[in-house]
């Protein structure tokens, strides 16, 4: 099947709105605008605020609209891989949803609004991608979160609350500089995390996950020994029953605003 190109949308009318409207297989009414070059959140959409889900991903927006919080009925909002620099506080009012995407964006900790916190439904948020060290505490609140993206951050340490959302099953924090105290640690031992509940996964992956700290525990590698030792059971001992299994491969940033969409 040869690739095509993807049309580009100068601006998004309202008409343009709602013939990109999508019925899911669940029955609820998507706005699909992901991947078509627009710049600016388009105001038309403030009229379509009883849409279900929002996919405005892959374009290349800065900024969302103060009163994103009108889109009460959203329960789905897809924004990773765009510009994004801030997140309004009104962000909060989406108090329906249960996904929210924000990954590959350009987000500091200063401006992720505490008011995430008040998102109670909500059950994956994914914030990797942007430039990230700490986040709102108030996000300890989400008791319903069960999967975390903080991949590709600046975190040295996992957020200090994340022992006490036992809602939580997944928690990816690949490619971050994390450190466990050792001031003399190699770099190799500086590995990202990809942490998952046990009983979250099938028993051949607990076994090869369990058989893999094993061999870590009785030194197997070049470079391990007591101090990886004595590393990994603190990360064990601070999130109990959570395991590390191998980090995957991720696309580079910028591939996710230029890759070609292949139309099937």
């Amino acid at each position: 099947m040869p690739k095509r190109k993807v049309a580009k949308v100068n601006k998004v009318t309202l008409k343009v709105a709602k013939k990109a409207i999508r019925l899911t297989p669940e029955g609820r009414r998507r706005v699909c605008l992901s991947h078509i070059g627009i710049t600016t959140f388009p105001k038309c959409l403030l009229k379509l605020t009883n849409a279900d889900e929002l996919d405005l991903s892959r374009n290349q927006i800065q900024k969302l609209p103060e009163d994103i919080g009108m889109f009460k009925a959203l329960t789905w909002l897809d924004l990773h891989s765009n510009k994004l620099e801030a997140v309004p506080e009104s962000i909060g009012k989406l108090v329906g949803l249960t996904y929210l995407n924000l990954s590959n964006n350009r987000l500091t900790s200063a401006t992720l609004p505490f008011t995430l916190g008040r998102l109670c439904n909500l059950r994956s948020i994914n914030l990797g991608m942007n430039q990230l060290d700490s986040l709102p505490p108030t996000m300890v609140n989400l008791v319903n979160l069960q999967e975390l993206g903080l991949f590709d951050n600046l975190f040295v340490k996992p957020p200090d609350f994340l022992k006490f959302m036992h809602s939580l099953t997944k928690l990816n924090m690949n490619r971050n500089p994390l450190s466990y105290g050792q001031e003399d640690a190699k770099e190799e031992k500086k590995e990202a995390m990809y942490l998952a509940r046990e009983g979250s996964l099938c028993k051949m992956c607990l076994k090869k996950c369990k058989e893999k700290m094993q061999k870590s525990r009785n030194g197997g590698g070049e470079g391990e020994g007591v101090e990886g030792d004595a590393s990994e059971k603190k990360m064990m001992r601070n999130y109990s029953g959570l395991i590390v299994p191998n980090s995957v491969a991720m696309l580079n940033q910028d591939v996710w605003r230029t890759r070609k969409v292949e139309e099937k």
